[in-house]
């Protein structure tokens, strides 16, 4: 056998049983690079350091720990509260309107913040006790809220969309504007789903707040909502980059929590930053252990290998994007989002490049597969997140997720089938 097949092998089982011991994902990425480092007897020590390094030695990569502060600064400062009031205020009163109240709250949060499990911590910890109140079912309301945290990676600014733009030198502008549409389709695919549940239960409904108390709480929301418009506005004119605009988030946010809501003081700002200090290094770790396995792949040349393979599909790019998404939905039941673009995104794009299938549809395509994986078990962090904070059983949950697992996964084909839902909007803004 080649040295190329033996480092496959090597990647490949040895991915799976590190996994499967459960060791820490950034560590099985070293050691599974090392691996293909010593059967393609490129064994150098200080090789595999200078990876490490250069696995975070990116200045677009400084958006993630930025992006990761405005989201904790979101949450503690009391942008997402005053957000979720006034959607309460003008959807509290329909029939179900809580559901459509998570929705349009996970739309305009996913504006802001770019990560799911915030998203989904935030909404878990307000709305949810709001469900209970009201007499909704824990199953369907859990469900939802997971749903709609996971339109946190697609809609801009999106920390996800920095990771696969860093990993395979895609434009990450071009991928912000690719997920505005998709990211608003997936909420109205949430409205349909939602409203077909209705007919099963009978909820409460709040009284129609008068038009002038909505206009207070509208009003009182302003500087959050202010805050999606300076981002994106910003970078579509070009007055700063994705990572320049993670640090005006961050500082944006900080400035409201400290200086306009005053919710926040010295002291919270301790607890915020030894978190969001947290989750930078689990991230930060992954993408220094991908690298090391990154070059290792491309000194391999395992995308080559692969189109062999697949030989024909990569003259039928629906196809091949089909059977793609068909392996990264079985990828996502077992991983997070950050490690499945780390590891396959570099494998994958190359394949995709040579079927002639557009790279930041396809960033898109992987990124939005990657996010359906977040509420699909076994692994389901987003599932986790909601049962964890929400104080529900995992089963139930699940249970509750999965009339919206199946409409995503309707949106996910339908963008198979005609991609130009995603190139056209790319194109017209542009």
């Amino acid at each position: 056998m080649s040295a190329e097949g033996q480092a496959f092998i090597v990647f490949s089982l040895g991915m799976l049983v590190l996994m499967g011991i459960g060791m820490n994902m950034g560590l099985a990425l070293v050691l599974t690079g090392a691996g293909m480092a010593f059967v393609l007897d490129f064994w150098d020590t200080q090789l595999l350091a200078q990876n490490l390094v250069a696995g975070v030695d990116s200045f677009p990569l400084l958006a993630v720990p930025f992006f990761i502060l405005a989201g904790e600064l979101m949450n503690s400062g009391g942008i997402s509260r005053r957000i979720i009031d006034m959607a309460q205020a003008w959807f509290g009163h329909v029939r179900g309107g809580l559901g459509y109240v998570t929705i349009g709250t996970a739309i305009m949060l996913s504006a802001m913040s770019g990560s799911a499990l915030a998203d989904a911590a935030a909404m878990s910890t307000i709305l949810l006790p709001m469900m209970r109140k009201h007499g909704y079912p824990v199953g369907p309301s859990a469900g939802l809220i997971a749903a709609g945290g996971v339109i946190g990676p697609i809609i801009p600014p999106s920390m996800a969309f920095v990771i696969y733009g860093v990993t395979t030198n895609t434009s990450i502008s071009s991928l912000f504007i690719a997920g505005i549409a998709p990211g608003l389709m997936m909420g109205l695919g949430l409205v349909i789903a939602w409203k077909m549940q209705l007919r099963n239960f009978t909820v409460q409904a709040d009284a129609p707040m008068p038009v002038r108390q909505r206009l207070l709480v509208s009003a009182r929301a302003f500087w959050a909502l202010l805050m999606p418009v300076i981002i994106i506005g910003g970078m579509k004119s070009g007055v700063f980059t994705p990572t320049e605009a993670a640090v005006v988030a961050a500082v944006y946010a900080l400035v409201v929590a400290f200086v306009i809501h005053r919710e926040m003081n010295v002291g919270d700002l301790y607890g915020v930053l030894v978190r969001a200090a947290k989750t930078t290094a689990i991230v930060m770790f992954l993408c220094a252990g991908a690298q090391v396995a990154s070059y290792m792949i491309t000194l391999a040349d395992l995308p080559s290998v692969l189109t062999g393979w697949l030989g024909p599909m990569v003259q039928n790019p629906r196809l091949l994007m089909l059977v793609m998404m068909v392996v990264l939905v079985i990828v996502g039941t077992a991983l997070d989002l950050t490690p499945t673009i780390l590891i396959f995104a570099p494998v994958m794009l190359p394949i995709a490049a040579k079927a002639g299938i557009d790279p930041v549809y396809f960033g898109l395509m992987f990124v939005l597969n990657g996010s359906i994986g977040l509420i699909t078990p076994p692994v389901g962090t987003v599932l986790n997140v909601v049962a964890g904070v929400g104080r529900v059983p995992m089963h139930t949950v699940i249970k509750g997720v999965n009339p919206f697992l199946i409409t995503y996964t309707l949106i996910l084909l339908l963008f198979v089938i005609f991609p130009q839902l995603v190139t056209a909007p790319v194109a017209w803004m542009r």
